[in-house]
């Protein structure tokens, strides 16, 4: 799940960089500047050394990954929904497009990977799951990231969005919607 979301976490990050930057900036310092910022460096860096790790590195350090980690998710998710409740009126007094959006591009992001996995002969099951996928937003590894990445980002926006709209949409309607329009075409 960090491999898929890491190109859009660079992304944001260069992006941003690039329109808060007054000064033209190439290519390839943003690049440099998006691949080593702290939070996108520690999730690769994960990665990175969770493979070459392999079971028994994933053995010793258990502690940490596994038991630690389920608690400070907890305390993470648990912040996050803090940060969700106390800032939705802000979200709520944004322009219509923006509640329009969190709404209605979930199921357009289902069906161009509907019409993706129809071109290329994928099976229903794998169709589903890539429906559901290209429908959420990122609801733990890009929040997190974003907001270190970018301290003055309106996070109270971004997780309203993903956490009070998207999210139960997703839930309530989107899910389902995904697997009844991909076995209706398939």
């Amino acid at each position: 799940m960090a491999l898929m979301e890491s190109p859009a976490i660079i992304l944001a990050v260069i992006l941003a960089s690039a329109a808060k930057s007054n000064k033209k900036q190439s290519s390839l310092s943003l690049l440099h500047k998006s691949f080593t910022d702290g939070a996108q460096l520690l999730l690769i860096g994960a990665m990175i050394v969770g493979l070459f790790a392999g079971a028994t590195g994933e053995r010793i350090m258990a502690p940490f990954s596994i038991d630690l980690f389920k608690g400070m998710l907890a305390f993470f998710l648990l912040d996050m929904g803090l940060m969700v409740a106390k800032n939705f009126k802000q979200v709520l007094n944004k322009p219509i497009y923006v509640l329009v959006y969190g709404v209605f591009a979930p199921p357009i992001h289902a069906l161009l990977a509907l019409l993706i996995c129809k071109i290329a002969g994928v099976d229903l099951g794998e169709t589903i799951l890539l429906m559901i996928l290209s429908a959420s937003a990122s609801y733990i590894a890009a929040p997190a990231a974003v907001r270190i990445a970018l301290p003055n980002a309106d996070s109270g926006l971004s997780l309203g969005l993903a956490l009070g709209v998207t999210f139960p949409f997703n839930l309530t309607i989107g899910i389902p919607l995904a697997f009844i329009l991909s076995r209706s075409i398939g």
